[in-house]
């Protein structure tokens, strides 16, 4: 039986063979008689244990030291059925099985191509730069023309001649990589509409015509033998049909593709990435055009994390080194005005598309550069898209929707990454168009339907020190602007009690956002953020949320990535004897594994309105 070992810690892959076959076990731990021996402190002597049965495996956990397969946490004397794909992640590890020798030879050899593959692009790099004379990070002034023009070519006389020495196998391993990444574009532009086939890499110049017609072809004829939807809303799915289909059909097409594309094929891959390096965002570029991949964390030069459908894996991408990785950091934030440095070694900042960014860098990070791009999603969810993911049921989702339009306050809570920005962006949709409504964020994400929609974002301050807006002096000036609703992205700081005013001002149906683990955490929360912008009494502070808020609405994110809301409360008095905020559960999610909220039963008191005006949402309360 054949493993791959992946270890995060060090970023480095192995093939493992137990010599285990139809039947039998597999023990994983510290100690030296086990199968597969992990020498680490956060691994036990005897850890956990794979069973093989016929077709079948089964982990089983042999210590409370913490063993997920698929991220769903083992229980000892509970074991798991490991389906295929599944990973067993221990400490920092992660195992998953590749099948027989055969099929682990195969993923060896693979590993061994990718690294023939990685080496081929770094000669080339180094080359170009030595031709060139750049200075090592290999920044190229874009806007100087005849300087690229000169790039390019050195770069297709160095690309002709080290591609015409690379083997078969070299050279199949990155066709393959290229159509793969061609297919998948080509289903991201025919989901969004864009039927004509069009692919243009960093520069066009190094193309052939002829051969970019022969490579259209190809991939089309492959993605037309996909049974995909080609629907905007099911960008996702359709990445993972193509995904699955395209090894089929890869060695179904590769034998009739004649050498000569073949090699240009991989010249067109190696200068993409060459380009990508010296012009746009490195091994980054091609992850920030994938719909499916919703977050990228760059931790060091050699580990690359996305998020996907959200669970968090590694990827095979490396920068070639931490100047190079620098290099690219410094592209991204140099356009909107950003720096990084050792005097400011943690910045935010935001791409051209929406995506958020954060950079650390040392001495804050002690694992070398760290940047986080939390993608912005060119197709923005709807509520029957969170209905369809389990988010939240549809007698919920009619409740949330009459309370917009009711004009309730609402403050929706969660942890990082939990779908807050994502459930505000649902629930602003529902606002009237003939309002006029003024939005407030730290970095612009929210996207509106409405005609009248007045978006305004913070800006951090300058090399000197000067010109830096807050979101509270953007809360004060939104009510200069005759709102009808102010939407804030998320209160971190002085500006919740502004927005506590501006609800308690006339400006009904306001939405904000806010970090908590529960409703009751977002109150306090709430309550130590008004005490940042002045002294009060605790008493005067709750008397205003009393007031201000309506209704919080808390989402969570669960280990299979799922994002849900769990509880919808109405903020209903302070109690005499404690002094406490008093908060009313209207549903609940009592089943995490069934995303079905519950009505408690509990009627809130804006419900007699909403049904005098006839607001979509009163029914359960009927």
């Amino acid at each position: 039986m054949q493993f791959w070992l992946y270890d995060h810690s060090t970023n480095n892959r192995t093939a493992l063979d137990t010599g285990a076959d139809k039947g039998g076990s597999i023990t994983i731990g510290r100690d030296p008689g086990c199968a597969i021996v992990l020498k680490s402190p956060f691994i036990a002597r005897r850890h956990a244990r794979v069973v093989i049965k016929g077709n079948q495996m089964f982990v089983e956990a042999l210590s409370r030291a913490g063993t997920r397969v698929a991220n769903r946490e083992l229980v000892m004397g509970k074991p798991l059925r490991l389906d295929f794909g599944d990973e067993i992640q221990l400490g920092q590890f992660s195992l998953a099985p590749v099948g027989t020798d055969r099929g682990g030879a195969a993923a060896d050899d693979s590993v061994r191509l990718q690294a023939k593959l990685m080496d081929l692009e770094q000669e080339v790099h180094a080359e170009l730069l030595e031709r060139m004379n750049l200075r090592v990070t290999g920044h190229v002034n874009k806007s100087d023309q005849a300087f690229v023009e000169q790039l390019l070519r050195h770069l297709d006389q160095v690309l002709t001649r080290r591609v015409e020495a690379l083997d078969t196998a070299v050279l199949n391993h990155a066709i393959r990589q290229h159509l793969n990444r061609l297919v998948n574009a080509e289903v991201v532009r025919q989901c969004q509409g864009k039927v004509q086939t069009d692919y243009k890499e960093a520069d066009d110049r190094l193309l052939d015509p002829a051969r970019e017609k022969q490579i259209t072809e190809l991939v089309a004829s492959m993605v037309d033998q996909m049974p995909l939807l080609f629907d905007p809303a099911s960008v996702s799915e359709d990445l993972a049909v193509a995904e699955e289909a395209f090894d089929g059909l890869f060695k179904q097409e590769i034998e009739s593709v004649p050498k000569e594309l073949g090699r240009y094929l991989v010249r067109r891959s190696v200068s993409k990435d060459i380009q990508d390096i010296l012009l746009g965002l490195g091994p980054l570029q091609d992850l920030l055009e994938m719909p499916s991949v919703s977050e990228i964390m760059v931790v060091g030069k050699d580990r690359v994390y996305i998020e996907k459908a959200g669970v968090i894996q590694p990827t095979s991408r490396t920068f070639f080194s931490d100047e190079v990785l620098m290099s690219i950091i410094e592209r991204v934030l140099t356009p909107v005005g950003r720096r990084v440095d050792t005097s400011t070694p943690l910045v935010d900042a935001r791409l051209p598309d929406g995506s958020r960014v954060n950079v650390v860098i040392s001495p804050l990070s002690l694992a070398g550069p760290c940047m986080t791009i939390r993608k912005f999603g060119w197709v923005p969810f709807t509520m029957d898209d969170l209905i369809e993911r389990g988010s939240l049921s549809e007698t919920c989702a009619a409740f949330l929707q009459g309370c917009v339009i009711g004009r309730q306050n609402i403050i929706i809570s969660g942890g990082t990454g939990s779908g807050k920005t994502t459930l505000l962006n649902v629930l602003g949709a529902y606002a009237r168009p003939n309002e006029r409504i003024i939005t407030i964020e730290e970095s612009a994400e929210l996207r509106l339907p409405q005609p009248h929609v007045v978006g305004m974002e913070g800006r951090p301050a300058n090399v000197e020190g000067k010109g830096a807006y807050t979101i509270r002096e953007l809360v004060r000036n939104a009510l200069r602007m005759r709102p009808d609703r102010i939407i804030v992205g998320e209160v971190r700081g002085p500006e919740a009690l502004d927005m506590l005013q501006a609800m308690n001002t006339g400006h009904d149906g306001s939405l904000s956002t806010l970090h908590a683990n529960t409703p009751v955490d977002a109150m306090k929360r709430l309550e130590t953020l008004v005490l940042m912008a002045v002294d009060m009494p605790i008493r005067a502070i709750r008397e205003q949320i009393l007031t201000a808020v309506d209704v919080v609405v808390q989402v969570a994110r669960f280990a299979d990535g799922g994002r849900r809301v769990t509880r919808i409360c109405e903020v209903t008095a302070i109690d005499p004897k404690t002094n406490q905020l008093c908060l009313e559960d209207i549903y609940t999610l009592r089943d995490p594994r069934q995303p079905k909220l519950r009505h408690t039963g509990y009627i809130p008191t804006f419900a007699e309105e909403m049904i005098n005006r006839k607001h979509i949402g009163v029914e359960v309360f009927l």
